[in-house]
């Protein structure tokens, strides 16, 4: 591309320039400029309006030292604008040349038309800031290696697959952003920056970092978000500065390392650690994992409520010497009154919850603070206000600080040694009684619980006051009503302890001692048997009524969505997800407690077309958890005729026609490895067939050209299942004994809002890992304490059919 511009075409813009009434632009105002800034990308014909400007040379374009233009233009008409900068912006110091300022008809942005820039550019003596997001580059310009002042560049946004070795000459960058790109590798002079504060490199196809990156010595903020990245060179320990730097990770990425000096690390997934200075004597290696919940990870108490996710952070049990911050990403919760967040977690043997501070970024965005000496598996739960003590020798008072007339009073000489005490309220409204147990008189006292740590018994009664039951007073009460009600776990009822006690009644409260805690509940009603209707109206407190349903992807009939979620969130779900799925009414609404698992079925001829661990015997396990999204995409067959009808709403394949992909002729294909798993030929014509119209955004983010994406269409443009294989199948061929390929593709399918697909690939794997476990199990092949499958073998796994 020529940068040189000839006489004629600035003539023309100068006629362009008079023909529109501008010809006197050096003694009047002109409205895209304002003080020393130039801002021509929101303008029609900004390149033809800066020519202009060049010809006619005004006052106030000697005095411009930003500019922005877009790249939304005709390519020799851009060409030949910039080639003019030099000479007639001499003082410019900030040059933006964008695209992403035109939108497609899904509303994504455009890039620009700019690959390349003049050579005059490097003229350009004071520039400190260059942006080249949003556009068509390929390989950088050589002019801008050879900005020896440049502070800050923006490479965002482009399709540059590799970075030159000379960008490591530039003196004074200390910003630099090459996110969203196709970066495979990283040049080893990169480490040369030594002024360069900030690197972006998210959303690239990194899948190793040079060693020399550790000669980043004023390196404040990394962030490797969304590559291929397995692990980190340790020579980047070297890099991480007192001032505590930030590192931004992948979800890949299931390791960092923390040195003495501290750090700040925000994980992909949005959880943050601060390592203070000092927090450990010698560089460690911190490893984390972000788990799906279930009954047997998650320890919820009969009241409580799941926020998030679990995090494991290992090592386990190691102890810093300073405490570490850890803040982590919340649900919130529907519930707030008398109730609070906390973080729990795992200390040796028993779960405890961590003194936690919330944090609000915006509305909907929550954060769980809280400081932790040790590494263990953490989640966030949503619980009744907990009030908590240390009764000493001599006694105390415990109170209720969302009920204030709940008290425990122990006297002196109830513990020879302190102990620590807590206890939780919770209230039921009276109606909900009244409507079970058909008595419009029938009240109930708040329900508390007690807990203890040390001896279960207490050396001298301890006194408990409780209010009476709403609305009714110590002086018109009829002692005959009121029930005294003692549950203690795992015991299946409730007893009525009201004969065993001595009720101390005034004109608000009911006294009594006890020598052990429990729970504790005070009834009024004429009901003389109350142990099983207690029993049942604890429970009551305690469930959700939820709805079930099923939609059919409207791209794909065969892929169905399963969701159970709360009564009053079933409208506002369906007004979402309908213009992408569409299915029947939800289930009837059905009650279940928080974490119950269950398993959802389809009727008779329909089944799950899908090997995967939650499918037992054609059902799919959920587990409900009333604020987390409890989803699920899975696909379906049937060997019935359903072509004239609906299943419930959904468009089933039926036994007549061909089945996708037969009498396709293939090589034998693995791709994978033993560590992270194989997929076969048959796996991936399972993934090619689930596709559809979703492929080519999946092909990009595979790494596939636009231009292979196009000429993939035109070749195969009457047949889409084709165009899917031969993309999918090129693509794996390309990838045969490249590590990380198979994440490369979930990735993809994530990105490319295919969370289904990704799904099932990862349990595909996960299935095929486990019978290669067994399998070299049974053949002696496996160490004794082999656990993982990466050990050598032979022979591949053999993998699981999607």
């Amino acid at each position: 591309m020529a940068a040189t511009v000839e006489g004629p075409e600035l003539e023309a813009a100068a006629a362009a320039g008079d023909a529109s009434g501008d010809s006197d632009a050096g003694s009047r105002a002109l409205p895209f400029l304002g003080g020393n800034r130039l801002s021509l990308d929101l303008y029609p014909g900004g390149c033809q309006q800066l020519l202009h400007l060049c010809v006619q040379q005004p006052l106030q374009l000697l005095q411009v030292e930003f500019l922005r233009l877009s790249t939304h233009e005709d390519p020799q008409l851009l060409e030949a604008t910039l080639a003019q900068l030099p000479q007639s912006l001499s003082c410019l110091r900030s040059l933006v040349l964008k695209g992403g300022q035109r939108r497609d008809t899904l509303g994504a942005c455009l890039r620009g038309a700019l690959t390349n820039l003049p050579a005059g550019l490097s003229g350009l003596a004071h520039l400190a800031h260059l942006d080249l997001s949003f556009n068509s580059l390929e390989t950088l310009p050589a002019c801008v290696l050879q900005m020896r002042g440049l502070g800050a560049l923006l490479l965002s946004h482009n399709c540059l697959s590799e970075l030159p070795e000379a960008l490591g000459a530039l003196p004074a960058l200390t910003f630099l952003t090459v996110t969203h790109n196709r970066l495979q590798t990283l040049p080893p002079a990169l480490g040369a920056l030594s002024t360069l504060q900030r690197l972006d490199l998210s959303q690239n196809l990194l899948d190793t970092l040079p060693p020399e990156i550790g000669g980043l010595g004023s390196l404040l903020e990394l962030n490797l978000a969304s590559n291929r990245l397995q692990s980190l060179p340790a020579s980047l320990v070297a890099a991480l500065i007192p001032e505590m730097p930030r590192l931004f990770l992948t979800s890949d990425l299931d390791s960092f390392p923390v040195t003495p000096r501290g750090c700040s690390v925000t994980l992909a997934c949005g959880i943050r650690l601060q390592f203070p200075a000092g927090a450990t004597a010698t560089p460690i290696t911190i490893r984390y994992r972000l788990l799906l919940p279930e009954p047997g990870l998650v320890p919820l108490g009969p009241h409580d409520a799941l926020l998030s996710h679990v995090l494991e952070l290992q090592p386990h049990g190691v102890a810093f010497q300073q405490d570490v911050g850890l803040w982590l990403l919340f649900t919130p919760p529907r519930a707030r009154r008398c109730r609070e967040v906390v973080v729990r977690t795992r200390n040796d043997n028993s779960w405890g919850d961590l003194e936690t501070y919330l944090e609000e970024e915006a509305p909907q965005r929550l954060w769980a603070h809280c400081q932790v000496p040790h590494f263990s598996w953490f989640l966030v739960v949503s619980r009744p206000v907990s009030n908590a003590c240390l009764v000493p020798p001599e006694g105390t008072l415990l109170c209720s600080s969302g009920h204030p007339g709940v008290k425990v009073i122990f006297p002196p000489g109830a513990t020879e040694e302190p102990r620590r005490v807590s206890m939780q309220v919770v209230r039921m409204a009276g109606r909900e009684l009244q409507a079970l147990l058909g008595e419009p008189e029938a009240a109930v006292s708040p329900l508390l619980c007690l807990s203890q740590s040390g001896p279960p018994s207490f050396l001298r009664p301890v006194t408990v006051q409780l209010p009476l039951p709403s609305g009714i007073t110590g002086l018109s009460l009829d002692r005959s009503r009121l029930h005294l009600l003692y549950w203690a776990p795992p015991a299946a009822t409730w007893d009525d302890i009201t004969a065993q006690v001595v009720l101390e009644l005034t004109h608000l409260y009911a006294r009594f001692q006890v020598t052990h805690f429990s729970w504790y509940w005070l009834w009024y009603t004429t009901k003389n048997c109350v142990g099983g209707l207690a029993r049942k109206a604890w429970e009551r407190l305690r469930l959700h009524r939820v709805n079930l349903i099923a939609l059919q992807r409207r791209r794909d009939p065969e892929q169905v969505l399963l969701q159970c979620l709360p009564r009053n969130k079933v409208d506002a779900t369906l007004r979402r997800l309908l213009e992408r799925y569409r299915g029947p009414e939800p289930s009837d609404t059905v009650e279940m407690f928080e974490g119950e698992e269950f398993f959802a079925a389809f009727e008779r001829g329909i089944d799950v077309d899908a090997d995967r661990p939650d499918c037992v015997e054609g059902r799919i396990c959920f587990v409900f958890y009333s604020h987390l999204k409890n989803v699920k995409e899975v696909y379906v067959t049937t060997t019935l005729d359903r072509e004239a009808q609906a299943v419930r709403g959904q468009r089933l394949r039926g036994s007549e026609g061909p089945r996708r992909g037969a009498g396709l002729s293939l090589a034998p294909l693995n791709l994978g490895d033993a560590e992270t798993g194989f997929l076969t030929q048959s796996n991936l014509l399972s993934v090619a067939g689930r596709l559809g119209l979703d492929w080519p955004a999946v092909a990009l983010h595979l790494g596939v050209s636009y231009r292979e994406v196009q000429r993939i269409r035109h070749e195969f443009r009457d047949d889409l299942d084709e165009q899917i294989r031969h993309m999918l199948f090129s693509w794996a061929e390309r990838q045969a004994g490249q590590p990380g390929a198979v994440g490369l593709l979930v990735q993809a399918l994530e990105q490319s809002d295919r969370q289904d697909v990704a799904e099932e690939v990862r349990a595909v794997l996960e299935l095929g890992r486990r019978k290669y476990q067994d399998g070299i199990r049974r053949t002696g092949l496996a160490p004794k304490d082999a656990a993982l499958p990466g050990s050598s073998a032979p022979q591949p796994p053999e993998p699981a059919q999607a």
